[in-house]
């Protein structure tokens, strides 16, 4: 039995969408005609899944919340002693949005065919990362599924909570620094110009201030669409450059020596390592295994390539933790903690720990960044303005004075 999204008229004439279950394409149409609609379109989900994977652009996808939200209730339903088909269907009845229902009926159907979760979560790779079925295989194999879930639902909601913490954390530095630029932006091609035309006929030489603020009234007027654009070109081929492996991994290693950004750099992808190394430890993947699919969810390319030279230096009788060492990216209080986790026993306990250390400590460091960033901005500003008070003022003090 499949999963099949129909597009379908009712009675009144009205376009109709959903997700019906049956043998076949034919039954769900026959189904259809019963309740009084006449389908439209008709496609079995998985195979709709292959489609948007092969096209350009994925369409309909799940949000890290909603995978979030997906993953606590099918691991609270799973431990509750729920078969897992019925638990998937529950999940599925539950969300109010359409594509969500879809994928879970859809692994549901795979289910119902005999194959494992972890199968089933495989047909929609785009949705269930290959960490998440590794770790659904893992609980499987070893038959403690509701446990696995528990932790695999803590892991997404404690990497969406992080994600929303850095979105929230920048978001106002953000907005200042364009309205700082906006407003010294206006005052430089509006205020001044509509000003200075009070000097234009007072033959006197003007303060080298305000000849210098004229002059670059004057270029941001007749030069401000060129350099928009030129600005654009100039991001657009960044951007380009960006999808060359050579010139990202330079870029790359670029962050992780620079002062400001390779503490940030190295320890938000440490953290990530840890934390997807420890869930995966913890349900039972093999180190090597592990190791391999928590590099693929660094960002930094230098640091993934890391993972996989130590994850080799392993497979020949390295420990993780001198591994990882050799490569001098990774912070040396993780690699304590990896050491100790190593000979104590405990390795995901202690890679636990490491991901929840270093996450205290990226969120402290954006604090301080943050905190230090938004006076520094305004006091920039503070100064831009004064300068062209000042450039204004200057004249018109000196114009009092001659005339007293």
């Amino acid at each position: 039995m499949g999963a099949y999204e129909y597009t379908a008229l009712d009675a009144g004439g009205r376009q109709r969408k959903g997700v019906l279950e049956g043998d076949t394409a034919r039954q769900v149409r026959q189904m259809l005609r019963e309740k009084g609609m006449i389908p439209l379109n008709l496609g079995e989900v998985v195979r709709q899944e292959g489609k948007q994977r092969r096209g350009p652009v994925l369409r309909g996808g799940v949000s890290a919340t909603d995978l979030a939200v997906v993953t606590r209730q099918l691991a609270t339903l799973v431990r509750s002693g729920l078969p897992l088909e019925e638990a998937l269907t529950t999940v599925g009845e539950q969300t109010e949005k359409p594509r969500l229902k879809s994928l879970m009926l859809g692994v549901r159907s795979r289910v119902l065919e005999g194959r494992s979760l972890a199968d089933g979560l495989a047909d929609f790779p785009s949705v269930f990362p290959e960490l998440y079925r590794a770790t659904v295989a893992a609980g499987e194999q070893s038959g403690h599924l509701d446990v696995v879930l528990e932790r695999l639902a803590d892991y997404t909601e404690k990497r969406q909570q992080m994600r929303q913490k850095m979105t929230l954390a920048l978001l106002y530095p953000t907005l200042l620094t364009f309205v700082a630029l906006a407003v010294v932006g206006l005052l430089l091609t509006y205020v001044v110009p509509q000003v200075v035309q009070v000097f234009e006929n007072v033959g006197r030489e003007l303060p080298w201030l305000t000849t210098a603020l004229i002059a670059l009234s004057d270029f941001l007027i007749d030069n401000g669409v060129l350099l928009l654009l030129a600005g654009g070109i100039v991001g657009f081929s960044f951007w380009r450059l960006l999808k060359r492996p050579t010139f990202r991994y330079r870029f790359h290693q670029f962050l992780l020596r620079a002062p400001l950004s390779h503490r940030l750099v190295r320890g938000l992808n440490t953290g990530r390592f840890a934390r997807t190394f420890s869930i995966l430890a913890a349900s039972g993947v093999p180190v090597l295994e592990g190791m391999r699919i928590s590099a693929q969810v660094l960002s930094n390319i230098p640091m993934r390539s890391a993972v996989d030279k130590a994850s080799e230096r392993v497979r020949e009788g390295s420990s993780i933790s001198r591994a990882l060492e050799s490569s001098g990216l990774f912070p040396p209080l993780t690699l304590h903690l990896i050491a100790s986790g190593e000979s104590s026993g405990r390795l995901e306990e202690m890679l636990e720990r490491a991901a929840d250390n270093q996450e205290r400590e990226m969120e402290t460091l954006i604090a301080v960044l943050m905190g230090v960033f938004e006076p520094v901005l305004l006091l920039a500003m503070g100064g831009v303005v004064l300068i062209i008070v000042l450039a204004i003022l200057v004249p018109i003090l000196e114009l009092n004075q001659l005339v007293m």
